[in-house]
């Protein structure tokens, strides 16, 4: 079994868009694209590195994916060598040519077809931004393991990861670092779903 783990940087206002650039992502006119930027330091490099060493396939949205397909082919690091190698998985119904090597299209259920990708040899499944997808995904209970790092930022704008209805669950807090900068990277990883009468 693969496991589904999601990446993603929050701001403390649960925010989740355009951490990258200015120009990644100004839908909605998001004018603070770059915050997550000037949090990076040692720690964090070491855990990016940590990531990237280890074989994964990625689970993508096609916005997402179509900003990704535009910069890293591009670029030579660490982490363009790992996102080239892996095996891209596109959650998209358009028909629009996916150039990046190594791309596929998952064009069905989008849950049903990463429900069944799970059960598929190959290494694990790593999904980036993509908060559509991430949305669908959480609500169908796949995601295995949550790593949040979070920003010591409040936006006050922007999308937001838990901006629906989501349904309750309990997780378990598996690892927690602390950043020179004030990041938390947290690792959650999923128990299953919280009933009436868990609290009582």
């Amino acid at each position: 079994m693969r496991k589904l783990i999601a990446l993603e940087q929050l701001s403390l206002d649960g925010v989740m868009q355009g951490p990258g650039g200015p120009a990644e992502d100004p839908r909605n006119g998001f004018t603070l694209g770059g915050w997550a930027m000037a949090f990076g330091d040692e720690v964090l490099g070491r855990e990016i590195d940590k990531i990237m060493a280890r074989k994964f396939d990625l689970l993508l949205g096609h916005y997402t994916y179509n900003i990704w397909a535009k910069y890293w082919p591009h670029e030579t690091n660490g982490i363009a060598k790992a996102f080239n190698q892996a095996t891209k998985y596109v959650a998209t119904r358009g028909q629009d040519k996916l150039d990046w090597e190594k791309s596929v299209r998952l064009s069905g259920d989008v849950a049903q077809e990463v429900r069944q990708l799970k059960t598929s040899d190959g290494p694990d499944l790593h999904i980036w931004g993509s908060g559509v997808l991430m949305q669908r995904l959480m609500v169908a209970e796949l995601i295995d393991e949550y790593r949040f790092w979070v920003c010591p930022v409040m936006l006050g704008q922007g999308k937001r990861l838990f901006e629906k209805s989501l349904p309750p669950g309990r997780f378990t807090l598996a690892e927690s670092i602390k950043t020179s900068t004030g990041v938390l990277l947290n690792t959650y990883r999923f128990v299953g779903p919280v009933k009436p009468g868990d609290f009582a």
